[in-house]
C-alpha cells in the first residue's frame, strides 16, 4: 500500500513537472519575445519573467536577445557639400525594441536586420554628409570640425526608418575612421608640401633678416669700442708727450740730476729681486752704494 502510494506521488510529480515544461517558459533579463498562435501573432512578450503557453504546434514562442549590438560599416566613399570625396567607417550600436515587427520582417534572423541596417546606415550616412562641407569633417583647426553635428544627423536619419519599420532601437552612432581617396590624398600632400616649403622660405628670409641686423649691430659696437680705443690711445699717448716734454724741460736745465736721477732708477731695477751682487763700486751705478767721494763727485 504505501509503495504504491509513493508510486502515484513520483508519478504526479513527474507529471507535474511534464506540464510545466509544456505550458511554462522563462524570459530572461537579457531577451523579448513574442508569442503566435497557429502562425499568427499573439502577444508580445516585453519584460522577463515566467509565462504560461498553449502547447505546441498550438501556440510558439520566439525569444531574442535584446542586448546593445555592434555594427561596424565598412570603409566606403561619400562626397561632401563642396563636392569632396571622403572616405568614412561607421559604427552603430543597435538592440530589437519590437519583437512583433521583427520576427515578421526578418524572421528572427539577426544576419538579416544587420544587411538591412547597413544599407540604411550607408544611406543616412551619404546625406548626412552632403549636407557638411570638406572642412567640417578634415581641418588642421580642431574648432572647426563638427564630428558631433554630423553623428547626431545620422542618428536621427536611421532612427525614424529603423524604428517604426524594423522594430530595431538605434541607440548610438559614431565616426569610427576618416580617409581621402589616392587621388585626393595626392594633391592634399602637394599642398601640404608647398606650404611647409612655403613656411621654410618664410622662417629662413626671417632668419637671415635678423642674423643681418645682429651683424650689423656687432659691427656697429665694433666700430664704437674701437673708435673709443683710439681715441683713449691718442690722449694717452698726448697726456704722456706732455708730461714727457715737462720732464725733459726740467732735466735739460740741470743734467746732472738728470743722470743722477737715471743711475737711481737702474740702481732700484737692478736690486728690485734682491739678488747678491759683486760689482767694482766705481761701476755706474752701483758707484752711488758705499762710495761718499762718487756720490760726492757725481753731485
Amino acid at each position: 500500500m504505501n509503495k504504491s502510494r509513493l508510486s502515484l506521488v513520483v508519478g504526479a510529480l513527474l507529471l507535474l513537472m511534464f506540464l510545466a515544461l509544456l505550458f511554462c517558459f522563462q524570459v530572461r533579463t537579457t531577451e523579448i519575445g513574442v508569442v503566435t498562435t497557429f502562425g499568427r501573432y499573439s502577444r508580445d512578450l516585453p519584460n522577463p519573467g515566467l509565462y504560461f503557453r498553449l502547447p505546441l504546434p498550438i501556440q510558439k514562442v520566439y525569444k531574442f536577445d535584446n542586448r546593445l549590438q555592434n555594427l561596424e560599416r565598412k570603409f566606403d566613399q561619400s562626397t561632401t557639400r563642396d563636392a569632396r570625396n571622403i572616405l568614412m567607417a561607421v559604427y552603430v550600436g543597435w538592440r530589437i525594441s519590437d519583437a512583433r515587427k521583427f520576427l515578421e520582417v526578418f524572421g528572427g534572423d539577426t544576419l538579416k536586420a544587420e544587411n538591412t541596417l547597413d544599407g540604411l546606415i550607408r544611406n543616412a550616412k551619404n546625406a548626412v554628409v552632403g549636407r557638411y562641407d570638406f572642412g567640417d569633417l578634415i581641418s588642421p583647426d580642431p574648432k572647426a570640425l563638427k564630428f558631433d553635428q554630423v553623428e547626431a544627423d545620422i542618428l536621427k536619419e536611421i532612427q525614424s526608418a529603423a524604428g517604426s519599420t524594423y522594430g530595431l532601437a538605434i541607440e548610438m552612432v559614431g565616426i569610427k575612421q576618416l580617409g581621402l581617396p589616392e587621388s585626393i590624398t595626392t594633391k592634399v600632400f602637394e599642398r601640404m608640401r608647398a606650404e611647409r616649403e612655403r613656411l621654410v622660405k618664410t622662417y629662413q628670409g626671417e632668419g637671415n633678416a635678423r642674423a643681418q641686423e645682429i651683424r650689423s649691430e656687432a659691427d656697429r659696437k665694433r666700430d664704437e669700442l674701437l673708435a673709443k680705443a683710439r681715441a683713449d690711445a691718442l690722449r694717452i699717448m698726448g697726456d704722456a708727450d706732455a708730461r714727457a716734454s715737462k720732464e725733459l724741460a726740467v732735466l735739460e736745465k740741470n743734467p746732472d740730476l738728470a743722470i743722477f736721477i737715471y743711475q737711481l732708477n737702474a740702481l732700484r731695477e737692478a736690486l728690485r729681486d734682491r739678488a747678491t751682487l759683486f760689482l767694482d763700486q766705481t761701476t755706474p751705478p752701483f758707484n752711488l752704494i758705499g762710495n761718499d767721494k762718487a756720490r760726492t763727485s757725481n753731485r
